[in-house]
């Protein structure tokens, strides 16, 4: 364990325990068990500085809930997360060098947003994705956009959330699944963001869902194209 690793004091005298991403982000799976690591403490220092002037007591920094965030910060802190994800799961060579797919952007929803069942918004996202990936518009039967279709109408027929298809579901692992894939562009990453906003009705992305992992995927593709 780091040093440097950021801990979470315990009552009782205790040993500290260390902090983990689930702690301070809306995140599940093996992502919500992982100890925030040392760089991404920093990261969330420098831009709640940014964001509120200081490093607020209560706030990401300083391990408080997520609820405790305001809006623009919480996305810009969740961003960071999905390509945190992103980045440990290289297709090949250095993690930080290699552009993320439409397909790895997927499994890092999974990871982020796994518990959330699965609603036309999400379908949408991914049958855009899923087009984007394979640059045709046919939806194949039994492809992952037919797939996430027929969970939506499954989810719309229960009460509650017990028994729901979630995007872990259907997400995990489709990198592997998809007949082509592709690099996520800034184009792909508005696309699928579009479609997700036009079936929701709130029209609003949901934290760590399809849309948000993509465009962060995105963004992360223009950081390492940068550096070439």
């Amino acid at each position: 364990m780091s040093q440097g690793q950021p801990r979470k004091p315990q009552a009782g005298g205790q040993q500290d325990e260390p902090i983990k991403y689930g702690d301070v982000f809306p995140v599940s799976g093996d992502l919500a068990k992982q100890p925030v690591a040392p760089k991404d403490a920093a990261v969330m220092q420098s831009a709640e500085t940014r964001m509120q002037g200081q490093t607020q007591k209560r706030g990401p920094a300083a391990a408080s809930t997520v609820n405790d965030i305001p809006p623009s910060f919480d996305l810009l802190l969740r961003e960071d997360v999905v390509r945190h994800y992103i980045h440990a799961k290289p297709a090949g060579g250095d993690a930080q060098q290699t552009v993320s797919t439409i397909g790895e952007a997927l499994e890092a929803a999974a990871q982020t947003a796994g518990n959330k069942p699965v609603d036309h918004s999400d379908a949408a996202a991914i049958q855009a994705a899923e087009c984007r990936a394979t640059g045709s518009n046919l939806i194949s039967p039994g492809g992952l956009a037919a797939v996430a279709q027929s969970a939506a109408a499954y989810n719309d027929g229960l009460i509650g959330d017990e028994g729901k298809v979630k995007l872990r579901d259907i997400l995990t692992g489709v990198a592997t699944k998809f007949p082509a894939d592709k690099a996520v562009t800034r184009e792909d990453a508005e696309e699928i963001m579009s479609a997700e906003l036009r079936n929701d009705p709130e029209m609003k992305m949901h934290p760590g869902g399809v849309a948000e992992s993509v465009t962060a995927a995105a963004t992360k593709n223009e950081q390492c194209l940068a550096l070439k």
